[in-house]
Parts: C-alpha cells; sequence; structure tokens
C-alpha cells in the first residue's frame, strides 16, 4: 500500500512539473508597430529559423501561396488610408500572402487574415497585388525578418528577408491635404499651433512669409524658446533675409547659451557661419 501511495504521488509531482514546463517557440511570434504618416502600421508574423535547410524553392516551394512567415497568418495593421501599387488600401487589418518565385514574387495583400495553407486561400479577397524583385543579398539572413525601411513622411518599405534573399513592398500615404485642412482648422481656435504650422510650413514648401508670421507669434507667447528663434532664423534664411537671420541666430545662441544648451549654441554658430 506505501508503494502505491509513494507512486501515485510521483505521478502526481511529475505532472506538475510538466505542466509547468515551458520551452522556446521554434518560430517566434514578433510584433512591430511602425509610427507612419499621420498613423501608424503594425505588423504581426512569425519567424522560422533556416536551421540548415534550404529555404526557397524547397522547404517554401516556388509558385505557391505562401502565408510568409510561420504558424499563424501575417497580418497588417494600417491606421490610415495607405497606397500599395496603384491602390489606395483603406485603414484596417489584412493579411500578407506572397507567392514566392526565383527572379519575382506576387506580393498579396487580403482580406483574408487567416490564411494559414494554400488551400484556404481565395483570391477573391485580394486588396491588391504587386509584383516586386527577389533581390540576392552576400549576407545570410539565418532567422525570417520582416522589417520597415527607409521611411519618410509618405512614404516606407516594407522589406522581406529570409536566407539570401530579400523582396520589398513600397508603402505610400498622403498627409499633405489632411495637415492643411488641420492647420486651417486650429488656427480658428483658441490656441492656435502657430510654431508646428509654422515648421510644417517650412519644411514642405509652403508660404514661407506665412511661416515667419507664425513663428513670430509662437516666440511672443514664448520669450524664452530659444528653439523657436532658431527656426526664424532658419526661414529668414530661406527668404533670402541673412542679415536678418544672422540676428536672429544670434539672439537664439544667447538664450541657448543662459540656458545651457550646447547643442543649440552649435546650430546657431553652424547657421551664421553659413550666412555670412
Amino acid at each position: 500500500m506505501k508503494k502505491i501511495v509513494l507512486a501515485v504521488t510521483a505521478f502526481f509531482v511529475l505532472s506538475i512539473a510538466g505542466a509547468q514546463l515551458k520551452t522556446p517557440a521554434p518560430s517566434p511570434t514578433q510584433t512591430v508597430k511602425q509610427d507612419f504618416g499621420l498613423s501608424s502600421i503594425e505588423l504581426s508574423y512569425s519567424r522560422p529559423g533556416m536551421k540548415g535547410r534550404k529555404i526557397f524553392g524547397d522547404l517554401v516551394p516556388y509558385g505557391e501561396v505562401w502565408r510568409t512567415g510561420a504558424n499563424s497568418a501575417t497580418t497588417l495593421t494600417f491606421g490610415d488610408e495607405v497606397t500599395i501599387g496603384d491602390k489606395l488600401v483603406p485603414a484596417g487589418k489584412y493579411g500578407l500572402l506572397s507567392i514566392p518565385g526565383k527572379e519575382s514574387w506576387t506580393l498579396i495583400i487580403s482580406k483574408q487574415t487567416d490564411v494559414t495553407s494554400p488551400a484556404a486561400y481565395k483570391q477573391d479577397q485580394d486588396v491588391v497585388r504587386v509584383q516586386a524583385s527577389s533581390v540576392g543579398s552576400k549576407t545570410k539572413t539565418e532567422t525570417f525578418t520582416i522589417q520597415f525601411a527607409n521611411i519618410t513622411p509618405t512614404s516606407c518599405d516594407l522589406q522581406i528577408m529570409w536566407a539570401k534573399t530579400m523582396v520589398t513592398l513600397p508603402v505610400k500615404t498622403e498627409i499633405d491635404s489632411k495637415v492643411m485642412a488641420k492647420i486651417a482648422e486650429l488656427m480658428k481656435g483658441d490656441k492656435p499651433p502657430y510654431y508646428n504650422a509654422a515648421m510644417y510650413y517650412m519644411d514642405n514648401g509652403k508660404d514661407l512669409n506665412q511661416a515667419l508670421e507664425w513663428f513670430n507669434k509662437a516666440a511672443e507667447a514664448n520669450p524664452k524658446a530659444f528653439w523657436i528663434v532658431h527656426q526664424k532664423a532658419n526661414c529668414l534664411a530661406k527668404l533670402g533675409k541673412n542679415a536678418e537671420a544672422i540676428e536672429a541666430a544670434e539672439k537664439s545662441k544667447a538664450m541657448a547659451a543662459e540656458a545651457k544648451n550646447n547643442d543649440y549654441v552649435k546650430l546657431n554658430e553652424k547657421l551664421i557661419k553659413s550666412l555670412k
């Protein structure tokens, strides 16, 4: 009877230990959220390793729909409308599928967000298809990787890399009309965003005289803001008003020195030197 009790106890302990055992996932999931345009893009996918295997044309066959990862489906969530290929893709969650080829891939943005096998794929759910060149690389990517690269305010590249292959999906977004409309709206409010609006105008080829007016108002509202005066100097320089730009930069430099901000002291010195 004692042996039976001990055996049952041992089995119970082993069962508890087994229930608590956790091992690394062979293809760990990664979620990446990238700020983009006026919103963001969120990517979720699983990352298998090469593990000595031949990948494309073998583990991942050519000419067949691939979930573009392992385990669960790969998804992209756009917080705002984007353009992929020649199609506008509304904000929302989509599946990222692909058909790898030796020289080029077909990249698919699909309404299906749960495709894990070719049999589950339905072409009539495609939102857009894009042909992308398969580019060889001298370096080997051991772990399957999807990343955002070459990010600008209105464009970015979604790069798919594994083994010695890289494929790129360009993504674009339109922000100017939205920002301009928002500026017009907020300028009618109680607290107009003079500084941010002026920066947008200056950085995006808008009316520099309007930007200068807003920089002046922003500086009046915040008299110790040396960074505002520095950007005012930059605006004056773009307008070709070098003497006034130097005067503003000298003022910003003195203010920055008083605030013990050496970075802006150097920025102003560099601007002054470029204008003499």
